[in-house]
């Protein structure tokens, strides 16, 4: 199986040296497969729904990893990572069948990379991808269920701008619920891209004004509450990324965790998620645990919100 082989090939790079370039993932998807890895990503009570178009481009689809048992619950929109150069959805199942295993609806998403489009537009893919979760999961059956936002890496870039930046989710999904919550691993939030020879024609629109690609640099406002996890041996995306976005958030009233795990690099990190290194961290309790006290706080909102509007109307009168 292609997605097999791909997880293969991801795994193998927890254990090999990482680069020492600026962002550069070591881990893509491979062009052929095979089924030898398939009890890499196989969990019980996961149903899979792939390909969905999400919009007119061909990269514009994603994967929905439902759990059998839960079929209302949480969910989760994951971008991967790749230097906003490379990656393919089908490399992440391990991540999509983890967590709906543990009752968590993921949907993994393609979007436009470098050199077909520059920044804003993988941005603007997610966050069109965030809107056909709100309006055929979220919301369907006239329902209500959080959404958080994950990503590793280019991929946590980019959830973060959508979420600290509420212009793109108002473009794309204006009726959406803003999400309950965001998940970052090993993101570059506070770097310059365009001062690194390996991403600066990516972000060639920004040259003049960098800091609308810099997560760090645009928190305004308290946010959602925010898990960022990160290797303490992560030589590809430096530590100072994720204590800068943290201590941002911080100041503006964000609720924020940061969780540095010892001897993880930068793909050990996401690979830790898959069942044979979960010995190595513990990535996925850590999100899971998180996603479950941001639905259980979203539950309680409408009737917070409920009871202070009659508060409200008892003083009106």
């Amino acid at each position: 199986m292609h997605r097999a082989f791909s997880l293969a090939a991801l795994l193998v790079a927890t254990v090999a040296p990482v680069s020492e370039a600026a962002m550069r993932t070591p881990a893509e998807a491979s062009t052929s497969g095979t089924s030898f890895f398939d009890f890499l990503i196989r969990e019980p009570g996961v149903r899979f729904t792939g390909g969905i178009p999400y919009g007119p481009d061909e990269r514009h689809r994603l994967d929905v990893f439902a759990p059998a048992t839960r079929p209302s619950g949480p969910i989760v929109l994951f971008l991967y990572g790749g230097a906003w150069t490379s990656g393919d959805r089908s490399t992440y199942e391990f991540v999509g069948t983890a967590l709906a295993a543990r009752g968590i609806t993921t949907v993994i998403a393609d979007y436009r990379l470098y050199p077909q489009v520059r920044f804003p537009a993988f941005v603007e893919d997610a966050a069109r991808a965030y809107g056909w979760v709100d309006r055929h999961l979220a919301r369907a059956d006239g329902g209500r269920r959080p959404v958080f936002l994950m990503g590793h890496s280019a991929g946590a870039h980019i959830a973060a701008l959508l979420a600290v930046d509420r212009r793109w989710l108002a473009a794309a999904a204006p009726h959406a619920a803003a999400p309950a919550g965001l998940v970052g691993l090993a993101g570059p939030y506070a770097f310059d891209p365009t001062t690194w020879e390996t991403t600066a024609a990516i972000f060639t629109p920004v040259a003049d004004r960098a800091d609308r690609a810099r997560p760090a640099r645009l928190v305004s406002r308290r946010g959602p509450p925010t898990l960022l996890l990160h290797g303490a041996d992560d030589r590809t995306v430096g530590l100072f990324n994720t204590t800068e976005f943290a201590e941002a958030l911080d100041a503006h009233g964000t609720a924020v965790r940061t969780v540095v795990y010892p001897d993880i690099g930068h793909v050990g990190l996401v690979s830790a998620i898959a069942k044979p290194f979960r010995w190595r961290a513990d990535v996925l309790d850590d999100v899971v645990a998180f996603v479950e006290r941001g639905t259980r706080s979203a539950a309680r909102a409408p009737h917070r919100r409920a009871a202070a509007a009659g508060a409200e109307n008892h003083a009106a009168r």
